[in-house]
This record gives C-alpha cells, structure tokens and sequence, in this order.
C-alpha cells in the first residue's frame, strides 16, 4: 500500500497533525509519504513539490521583455488591484483566513502522485486547483479535513462572531454582500470539481467537524468518517511538575494557567474572552503562562511569564507538566491539537462547549467546559477551577487521554479506511 499525503506546509497546526499521522503509519509498516508545496523542515519521506513549467517560446519572451520595458518608461501603467486583492482589502481584520479554490500547480504531474496507490489530502489551500486537480485525478481520494474550508466559499471557519463588547459578550457578524457574492462562486466551482471523481472519502477529526462537513452541500453526497487526530505519548506524558517548573523558571507556589498566544488578534482564538475573565479574577496566587511570539498586548497582566515560542515538542511537554491547567478560549474549532497534548500530558484543560473541544473535555474529568462563550462563563470555570483542582488525577487524565488518542490508534484506523477503499477499487 503506497499512501501520499498532501499538504501545503510543514509548520502549523494542521501540518503538526498530518505529519503525526505520516509518522503513525511509517510506524506500522506502512509506505507513506508527504507531498507539500512548502517544506521547510527535514522529515522522513517528505518532499516538496516541483511543477516543470513548458519553456517559454522566443515570441514570449521578447513580449515579456518589450512589456516590462514599456512600465518601467510609463508608457504602459501597472495594473490595477485584482479582484481578489480588492476582497482581502475590505475583509475585517482579525477573522480567520480565506482561501480561493484556483492554483497553478498540478498535482497529479508529480512523480509522488502517480506511484501512489491511494491519495490523502489535508491543509491544501493554495496547493490544490479543485477544477484541474478532479478533472485530471484517477486515483482513489482520502480528505482529511482540518477546518471546514473545502467545503465551503473560502472561509476556513464560518465565524459567526466578530470581537467582544465591553461585558465580554461575542458581537454577531454579518457577512457583507460581497463576501456573500466571493463565497457563492467558489461553492459552485468546488461542487463542479467534486463530481468529476466518484470515489472521494472525507475524513473529519471531530464529531462536529464531521457532522457539519456532512450537512454542506459540497460534501453532502459523499461518505464522511471521523477519525480523531493522534499524539505520540513517547513525548507527551506527565513529567514531574517541580522539576518542569524548575526548567521553565516558573514559581513553584503559584496556580499556573497555560495559554498558547500565538494569534492573540485572531476573533476565532478568543483571546479577549480570556483577557477580561483574568482581569476580573484580580488573583496575586494566579500566573499566567503564555507560549508563543512575545507580544506587547499581555503587558496588561501584573503576574505573567512569557515563554516565547516553543517549537521543540518535548520542551512543550515540559510546559504541559509545569502548568496547573491548560486554557483554551476558542469561539470555535475542530479538534486543537494543543488540547490533545494538554491531556496527554495530565493537565486538564479548560475551554467553550464548541467544535470538537467537546468532544474532548469531561466536565469536572479532565477539565471543565465553560457553560457559554462570554468572559464571565470563563471566568466563572476559573474560579470553580481553583476551587476543586486537587480533585484532578493527571496520572488518569493522560491514561485516558493515550487510550483514544494514541499514534497507534489513529494510524491503524487510517489504514483500516485505505485497505477498505483500495479493495472496492479492485472489486
């Protein structure tokens, strides 16, 4: 079974969870390797993408020659902002990224492509063109979803909140009329690009993920399974908490909340929600802990420590285990991967009853969910936190957290998909 993996980057989020299932199946025997268009890093078996372009005819050249000649003496102005870039230019700040369904590269001309038996696609914004890559595809399709974007216009989230109000209460978006005109031309090109290949399998990594990549009308006829995301539990274990503490220089008699701030002016990561839950805490026996780019907008908080950006898996262990809890304040999301390690490492997390995080947290288990998306739910969680944090068993929390969502068991449930799908193909 030779399996390609697809994706745009090696770095993110999105990137961390295809590599680990690269990583999961090259673990059990399996021939897998990762097409990307951007690679940065040096994995086993990962490989950028080259597009051989046709050279240029003498005629085309000497047209590119004469026309940039002309701009640069004025004859010729430059051109105006595309369309595209006059839609990013009116799009709010803050909300999460949109991506058209066009690309120049073709996939299916790479060598890595046409050895494999079986294709699993994942992040592949800006890599994958929906109309050529289907038209031309004749291999069997595996979709890894990390968000919902291939089924929608562009959108990688369908934000339906945008910023906070001074109670700390989301504001609701309204989708202007352009983004609703951008959003239904590109639905009507990824349904076009579908049909042309009958055997696509998504795979979603959450329960609501999976149920609303069913309900879309570019997915709604095919067969979507929800195979949740795995964790290498060799690095993401309970570690000692004074001997973590002492590595990170983090104070030993202090309540330590952990915070991944990464895109603090992402709506989508709520970090405002946050902001104000620790405001109105006003708790001196409380620390923040912040992994990610230092930024000048935790500056507020009396009692921080700034971790700056961790990029080693192991040391982010170490973070896990230093903290007494793990906070994610998200408006919406599928299946965080920092969730995943939290658990894995024995600290309990606390966040909104959204997307997968659900799927995630047992109430007063594992963590706690906060009753609804507001600062003051959070804060509310916080303080019940606080109250009841000896009650938290980490040694349980990991064991139950390495029982579901080991490496092993997501590979094997890939594996167990593919060797479905290629034995239909040869039927």
């Amino acid at each position: 079974m030779k399996v390609l993996i697809v994706n745009t980057f090696d770095k993110g989020g999105a990137a961390n969870a295809c590599l680990r299932l690269h990583e999961g199946l090259l673990q059990q025997g399996v021939e897998s390797k990762v097409l990307l268009k951007h690679k940065q890093k040096s994995l086993q078996q990962t490989y950028e993408f080259n597009q051989i372009n046709k050279p240029k005819s003498k005629f085309q050249l000497i047209k590119h020659k004469c026309l940039s000649f002309l701009r640069v003496i004025g004859l010729i102005k430059k051109s105006k902002e595309t369309p595209k870039q006059q839609f990013f230019k009116h799009r709010q700040l803050g909300l999460e990224l949109f991506s058209f369904p066009e690309s120049s590269l073709d996939i299916t001309s790479s060598p890595l492509y046409k050895e494999a038996d079986i294709i699993n696609l994942h992040w592949v914004s800006n890599f994958l063109d929906y109309d050529s890559f289907f038209r031309n595809n004749t291999k069997p399709i595996v979709w890894t979803l990390h968000d919902m974007n291939p089924f929608t216009g562009g959108e990688h989230y369908l934000e339906t909140f945008l910023g906070i109000d001074a109670s700390g209460n989301p504001i609701p978006r309204i989708l202007t009329n352009e983004e609703q005109l951008v959003a239904n031309k590109n639905l009507i090109l990824k349904q076009k690009a579908i049909e042309y290949s009958s055997n696509i399998n998504i795979v979603a990594p959450s329960k609501w993920l999976c149920q609303v990549a069913k309900n879309s009308t570019v997915f709604k006829t095919l067969d979507v399974h929800c195979i949740p995301y795995g964790i290498n539990s060799e690095i993401f274990q309970p570690r000692d908490q004074n001997y973590s503490r002492n590595i990170l220089n983090i104070p030993k008699d202090k309540t330590v909340i952990l915070f991944v701030a990464d895109s603090i002016d992402n709506h989508r990561k709520g970090y405002a929600y946050l902001k104000k839950a620790l405001k109105m805490m006003q708790n001196d026996d409380v620390v923040l802990c912040a992994v990610g780019s230092k930024n000048s907008g935790l500056d507020s908080f009396k009692n921080i420590i700034e971790l700056g950006t961790i990029n080693d898996e192991l040391l982010m262990s170490i973070a896990y285990s230093a903290a007494d809890v793990f906070v994610i304040p998200s408006l919406m999301d599928n299946l965080p991967n920092t969730v995943l390690e939290s658990l894995m490492c024995g600290t309990p997390v606390i966040g909104f009853p959204v997307g997968g995080i659900t799927d995630m947290i047992k109430n007063e288990q594992n963590g706690l969910l906060a009753k609804s998306i507001s600062s003051q739910s959070l804060l509310e969680s916080l303080e019940q936190f606080l109250k009841i944090k000896s009650s938290f068993n980490n040694a349980e929390i990991s064991l139950a957290a390495k029982e579901k969502y080991d490496l092993s068991i997501q590979a094997n449930a890939y594996i167990k998909l593919y060797s479905e799908i290629l034995k239909k193909e040869i039927l």
